[in-house]
């Protein structure tokens, strides 16, 4: 008889245990998971009323931002590595181990979700299915239901604790499905005694159903990391504030407030004829009797006078039925069905986190607690795995005028997948001969290929007489492929052997500027293609090579053109004009769509090629390392026109005086998440 879940529990968070120490193990080591920089984002939308007072502030926060030692961060990526990069810490930022003031998460917990996502273009609406990376991490149906779940959070939130500062406190956000059996494993991560409250939200409102009580809320388990924990309190408005604040005085309107201690706690003494057991001492009951704040009733009873300016409202208690719904949530969370009211962090952020602490939401989605902590000054950290959920946040984050942020993706990650498909004592070796076999190679000998990264397509003889000439190189995951990598490959391709006729290299990760480098290069015995990023997911769900041969594709790169960027001016200010000439999307087939969709996608592909981009930044002194954008526009800015499905396509940037040429990069995301890159150096203008 199989065992019940309650039953598997103990031995679920005992492997989540050390999968988590594990981790903390490996975070003094020379490969301990890190953080690569995509993008340092000056939120600075292109705006058709923008003007020098605009520029100049730009300029000024610019220059300010670079002097933080605080830089708030958007991560794509798996959290659980995210948070094994965030407590290694980086060469920007220490180690955040115990420094996080309150972390909120809304992890996935409706079986039912549909995770496809609607990209909607000029005349067509697309369906995307989430890729395969996005399925196991977001579906809560895995083969063992339930007990895969609590599988996947255990280790999270035991590293969720480390993050914390004694002074923490850490919401969970869960509904009926799984939040019973979260609360078990949170009673062992966290403390029974550290348990604070269950907070009921009102997440919809009344609705009927046939045949039971209509269910309209979700729960929020709140812990502490410890007794220290930072308190502000929580406070909602009077509804009726004219009949609580009912006595008038020269200082305003105020309500009477009883003075009497229950259960005849407080000092006992007589006052104005009354003997009772008093909230204040004798001596603070003739300070606010000095101060004119004691009201006398009829009877002569003594209250103290509570003034509405002075108020901060009734206090919250543990249901929460008064700042609105999911509904709200939609409203406001750029497409997201399940996105929280900013309300509703609101409330969390300002109780539990002190300002200026650190907020992290490591289920970003559609940014809510980012744009929140924003807002109230608090700094942050959110993290999704979802492609699209990174760009919603990106845009959304812009759009309100945030302080800079970075913009991070897990450093190695096939390296970590690997370790968990392969275990952790594997070699790259080891996966690049996988992906050379998934592709249909042969390795070559161990005398020509020390790094085993060289192959050979099938059926090649190695003697006098040759029945093909392709060389086949697979990439490092745990760099990004560029010019270097491509030269070497020409040069082995020439002189390895005897020479070949042409070199197919397999990369996993490129520099933005890879398709730029590639047509410099022109070279028509040269081809460029990307390793499915999801291959060691499907590896690990197919159950080995021999069942995911010939299903895997190996797609083409896309790649961004402008036209010459013009530069005037050569005073205090200059103008650099920055104009879209084309964007090819070269891997369509790499895209999760069923034919017909995919069809439609073509179509459009051909028409209007310019509407596949969904974002797109400009960084005017590139300096080859860090892309720092100080200009950018996105589907939905209608600030500058009416077109919320289409970027505009040409950039005006008013910028400081430079000496000499500049290096203006120009990098544009399409509406699938791929990235692509042109780096120019235009001349100083001539006067």
């Amino acid at each position: 008889m199989p065992k019940s879940l309650l039953e598997q529990l103990p031995e679920i968070v005992a492997n989540g245990r050390r999968q988590a120490e594990k981790i903390l193990e490996s975070l003094e080591s020379r490969h301990r998971v890190s953080l690569q920089t995509r993008e340092w984002v000056l939120p600075s939308k292109d705006s058709s009323a923008t003007d020098w007072i605009q520029g100049a502030a730009r300029q000024d926060r610019l220059a300010q931002s670079e002097q933080d030692a605080w830089v708030n961060r958007l991560i794509y990526g798996d959290n659980l590595l995210a948070m094994a990069a965030l407590l290694a810490g980086d060469e920007r930022t220490p180690s955040l181990r115990g420094r996080v003031d309150l972390i909120y998460i809304d992890p996935p917990f409706d079986s039912k979700a549909d995770y496809r996502t609607k990209v909607t273009l000029p005349g067509v609406e697309l369906e995307q299915k989430p890729t395969v990376i996005e399925q196991f991490a977001y579906s809560d149906t895995w083969a063992d239901g339930t007990a895969s779940y609590l599988a996947m959070i255990t280790p999270r939130l035991i590293l969720m604790r480390e993050l914390l500062a004694d002074t923490g406190s850490i919401y969970v956000h869960l509904d009926w499905h799984v939040g019973h059996y979260v609360k078990l494993v949170l009673d062992d991560v966290f403390g029974k005694d550290n348990f604070v409250n269950e907070l009921l939200w009102r997440s919809a409102n009344a609705h009927n159903d046939s045949n039971r009580y209509g269910n309209i809320h979700n729960g929020i388990y709140f812990y502490q990391k410890s007794s220290l924990r930072f308190w502000s309190g929580a406070y909602k408005a009077h509804e009726n504030p004219e009949k609580v604040f009912k006595h008038f005085d020269e200082k305003g309107s105020y309500q009477d407030v009883d003075l009497t201690a229950p259960g005849g706690r407080g000092p006992r003494y007589i006052w104005k004829g009354f003997e009772r057991n008093w909230l204040v001492t004798m001596d603070n009951m003739q300070k606010l009797e000095d101060e004119k704040r004691l009201h006398y009733s009829s009877s002569g009873l003594v209250r103290r006078k509570m003034y509405q300016s002075e108020s901060k409202g009734i206090t919250v208690q543990s249901i929460w039925d008064d700042i609105g719904t999911g509904v709200e949530g939609r409203s406001a969370g750029y497409g997201y069905d399940t996105a929280k009211p900013p309300s509703l962090l609101d409330r969390i952020i300002r109780a539990s986190c002190p300002e200026g602490g650190i907020v992290a939401d490591f289920n970003g989605g559609s940014g809510t607690t980012a744009a929140v902590a924003e807002k109230l000054g608090r700094r942050w950290i959110t993290t999704d795995l979802g492609k699209p959920a990174c760009m919603i946040m990106r845009k959304r984050l812009i759009d309100q005028s945030a302080r800079p942020f970075l913009y991070q993706a897990i450093g190695d990650y096939q390296v970590e997948a690997a370790k968990v498909t392969l275990g952790r004592e594997f070699r790259i070796g080891d996966l690049s001969q996988i992906v050379l076999s998934l592709y249909g190679a042969q390795s070559l000998p161990a005398e020509f290929n020390p790094q085993r990264n060289l192959g050979q397509i099938a059926g090649l003889d190695l003697g006098p007489r040759k029945s093909s000439k392709t060389l086949v190189l697979a990439d490092s995951p745990n760099k990004l492929t560029g010019i270097a990598t491509l030269k070497k490959a020409i040069a082995q391709r020439d002189n390895l052997l005897g020479g070949w006729d042409r070199v197919v290299v397999l990369g996993w990760n490129f520099e933005p500027s890879i398709g730029q480098d590639i047509t410099a290069l022109n070279d028509n015995r040269l081809e460029v293609l990307v390793i499915p990023p999801d291959l060691l997911d499907r590896l690990k769900k197919k159950g080995g090579i021999d069942k995911l041969r010939g299903q895997v594709r190996f797609s083409s790169l896309q790649y961004l053109t402008i036209h010459p960027v013009e530069r005037t001016g050569n005073t205090a200010d200059e103008h650099l004009t920055v104009k879209l000439r084309n964007y090819v999307l070269l891997s369509p087939e790499a895209i999760n769509l069923d034919d017909a969709n995919r069809q439609k996608l073509q179509a459009v592909m051909n028409q209007e090629p310019l509407a596949l981009i969904e974002y797109w930044a400009v960084d005017p002194d590139y300096d080859g390392k860090v892309f720092r954008s100080v200009w950018q526009d996105y589907r939905g800015n209608t600030a500058n026109d009416d077109d919320a499905l289409r970027v505009v396509t040409h950039a005006r940037l008013t910028v400081p005086h430079k000496t000499g040429p500049r290096r203006v990069c120009v990098r544009a995301v399409d509406v699938f998440g791929f990235e692509a890159e042109v780096v120019t150096t235009v001349a100083e203008a001539v006067q």
